[in-house]
């Protein structure tokens, strides 16, 4: 994963945190579930982005 995309998914999962507590500071429902949503959203691209690196060093440690 490059620095780019770990920075990228950082900063989406930082604004999921920001709308998250905004909604329950406002009590606001809706802002709650969305920034939640933004929050899992980009954890899970993180972890997509973990499994494609470890397939890559797997197949480099069978070539090397």
């Amino acid at each position: 994963m490059s620095l780019a995309d770990k920075a990228r998914n950082k900063a989406e999962e930082l604004k999921g945190t920001v709308k998250e507590r905004v909604g329950d500071a406002t009590d606001n429902e809706s802002m709650q579930a969305e920034g939640a949503s933004e929050r899992a959203a980009a954890k899970a691209k993180q972890a997509g982005e973990h499994v494609k690196d470890a397939g890559r060093e797997a197949r480099d440690a069978f070539r090397g």
